[in-house]
């Protein structure tokens, strides 16, 4: 592998106001993308170029978001699973959790839904639970009865939740138990992955992961190590990471080989600051793009011009309002304003 290119973010713009507008902005061919904004109650409609278009209260503190073939974007919250018509910007349902929450928190440590998948039919979605009493549980949503219809154990703080492409198992990622829990979503059993390769001190957690097209799924360490796992055999591969950073989301680009892994800033055995890295998985070559602020997730625009950053750190309180879009040709950076600390993503087709 080469030694990574070091970017410092150019032209950086500061946020504009909501009530500013260009004529030139009136037209915007910019994919409408739609967050979670972790801080509040709502998801938020955003213009990457006009700012946020809508926003629709989904339920206390939410987190997750994935979204159906049918156009149904599916929310968890504090409370509930929202489910939210992306074509009519309206909630219609808020399907609540079958062990009781307790009174809404906000936070990392929030009981409640974290990540969440649906079947490849869209049949199911599963839901990563963290419970009040400190346990994980995969619980499993009906999304046409929109009714629980089965739970499995997991670890700790499910964090993220990748279904096979097959549907035939669901992988959720234990954030506090360094494991990854494979249930099978025939039957609800389980097994559990060891995904640890820095070891388990307290920061070289597995957070999120992106998911191949043949199923392995990508898990990046502290900018040192990509994890590239296969789940159904638990067999991994590592390639070397350069941002000596503490990373978060990460997005796979559609040609496959482009890799974005947002990194927060320094914890733990990482101590760079806050970075995008961009990674060519064929060459393993490297660029890593400085910048000013942490970020929680990221997605890339379907020509792959630009990738956007969410603000909404998890960690310690150390989210902002807005999202970082940066230009993936020049690298430069802008920063747009949304509410309530923007922490999910997903681009609406």
């Amino acid at each position: 592998m080469s030694s990574p290119t070091l970017v410092t973010a150019a032209s950086a713009t500061p946020m504009p106001k909501p009530t500013q507008r260009k004529a030139t902005e009136r037209a915007s061919t910019s994919p409408t993308l739609l967050v979670s904004n972790a801080t509040g109650r709502s998801v938020s409609f955003v213009d990457p170029q006009r700012g946020v278009l809508a926003q629709v209260e989904v339920g206390a503190a939410p987190w997750g978001i994935t979204l159906g073939a049918d156009g149904r974007a599916f929310v968890t919250t504090a409370e509930g699973v929202a489910v939210v018509d992306t074509a009519t910007r309206t909630r219609l349902a808020l399907v609540p959790y079958t062990t009781r929450m307790g009174e809404p928190q906000f936070g990392e440590y929030r009981p409640g839904g974290i990540g969440i998948a649906l079947s490849p039919d869209g049949r199911f979605a599963y839901v990563g639970m963290y419970l009040p009493d400190g346990t994980g549980r995969l619980d499993v949503l009906d999304t046409a009865n929109l009714e629980f219809a089965g739970s499995a154990p997991t670890g700790y703080r499910p964090f993220q939740v990748v279904v096979s492409p097959d549907g035939s198992e669901a992988y959720v990622l234990d954030h506090d138990t360094f494991t990854i829990t494979a249930v099978d979503t025939a039957n609800l059993n389980t097994r559990t992955i060891d995904v640890a390769p820095l070891g388990k001190a307290g920061f070289d957690k597995p957070h999120y992961a992106a998911q191949r097209p043949d199923g392995r799924l990508l898990m990046p360490y502290q900018g040192k190590v990509l994890m590239n796992l296969d789940p159904t055999s638990g067999q991994f591969i590592t390639m070397s990471l350069t941002a000596n950073t503490h990373q978060h989301g990460l997005a796979l680009g559609p040609d496959g080989q482009t890799l974005l892994i947002v990194g927060t800033g320094a914890a733990g055995s990482a101590t760079g600051g806050p970075s995008l890295s961009i990674v060519n998985l064929t060459t393993g070559d490297e660029k890593v793009l400085l910048l000013s602020r942490p970020h929680e997730w990221v997605a890339i625009s379907p020509d792959v011009r630009e990738a956007y950053l969410t603000g909404g750190y998890t960690f310690a309180n150390g989210g902002w309002d807005g999202l970082t879009i940066v230009n993936l040709q020049t690298l430069s950076t802008r920063e747009l304003r949304v509410p309530d600390q923007p922490q999910d993503i997903v681009i609406l087709p």
